[in-house]
């Protein structure tokens, strides 16, 4: 497969997989694997949307706005955030063979990550106070991670799910790394998507973008070098990914998607052989002093005594 070909599959460009409701629709079917979902629905003031889970688990995760999600018998209340750059979000699980219901008083983005699953797990509220924020990196590697769905953090099935935010000038997902082989206590096998949204910064949306690498880890497999703006999104069946890199003066924001065929639910990675050096000079430098972006709100003292 050649590269253009590759990139024309699994380079997504911001309105190019709108469909119905959806300002991006991405399912097994588009994307050509067999778990992986994610979809992004904007909402005007009071505005409703409905939708059935069908064979799949879901993450409701404000973007920007506030919202309310429905779902056997729940109700959950959803403060979202101003922003992906202004502050950890809290979410909602809603499971598979569901009816659900996303309204919104102010309007919104709402994204709706998923993957095709087994087990009905129940619905529930996944409050901001309780998302680990993680700094990953060390000097022009530096990231901050939003666990807000990683294996271990919040219960799900099949579904993964995490934010990157990479200040403006560094490089993230990197040293590039793979998850496509079973290789036990090793690596897993899980397809991911990349959704992506750039911060205008003072410069204006004109210069906002980055780039995205991914390369074959095998014969004929995935190549994409992709310039990417807000809306924008990058399927990974197989490769090594990364770097993401930011434009200085522009703050990167990227929400990750996996799941698999795995009978673990895990995030097993192997770094590229030319390029996990790197992870032994970080020791020796400091975090970028702007991470935090910002972190996770206090609990509040009421909820945990309620």
């Amino acid at each position: 497969m050649t590269t253009e070909q590759d990139k024309a599959r699994l380079y997504v460009p911001a309105g190019s997989a709108a469909a119905g409701p959806y300002a991006l629709d991405i399912g097994p079917e588009r994307a050509g694997w067999t778990h992986s979902a994610l979809r992004v629905v904007e909402l005007a003031p009071g505005a409703t949307h409905a939708f059935a889970t069908g064979d799949s688990e879901w993450i409701v995760i404000p973007l920007n706005g506030g919202c309310t999600v429905r779902t056997e018998g729940e109700v959950m209340e959803l403060l979202g955030r101003e922003s992906v750059f202004s502050g950890v979000t809290d979410f909602g699980y809603v499971p598979r063979d569901a009816d659900a219901q996303i309204s919104s008083d102010a309007g919104g983005r709402f994204a709706l990550a998923g993957a095709k699953c087994e087990r009905r797990l129940p619905a529930r509220y996944g409050p901001a106070s309780e998302v680990p924020v993680e700094l990953r990196g060390a000097g022009g590697c530096s990231r901050q991670v939003n666990n807000f769905a990683a294996a271990g953090v919040f219960a799900c099935d099949r579904l993964i799910a995490v934010e990157v935010l990479t200040p403006g000038g560094n490089w993230s997902s990197y040293p590039p790394h793979k998850h496509d082989e079973p290789l036990p206590g090793a690596e897993s096998v899980l397809e991911e998507i990349y959704y992506f949204e750039i911060d205008p910064g003072a410069h204006g949306a004109g210069s906002a973008l980055g780039y995205h690498r991914v390369s074959p880890s095998r014969p004929g497999g995935s190549d994409v070098l992709a310039e990417v703006r807000s809306g924008d999104t990058v399927l990974i069946p197989d490769g090594w990914h990364g770097p993401s890199v930011a434009a200085p003066g522009h703050d990167m924001y990227y929400l990750n998607v996996m799941a698999g065929p795995g009978e673990t639910r895990e995030w097993l990675i192997s770094d590229h052989p030319d390029h996990g050096w790197i992870r032994d000079t970080w020791p020796g430098q400091d975090v970028d002093p702007r991470l935090p972006l910002y972190t996770a709100p206090r609990p509040n003292p009421a909820e945990a005594t309620s």
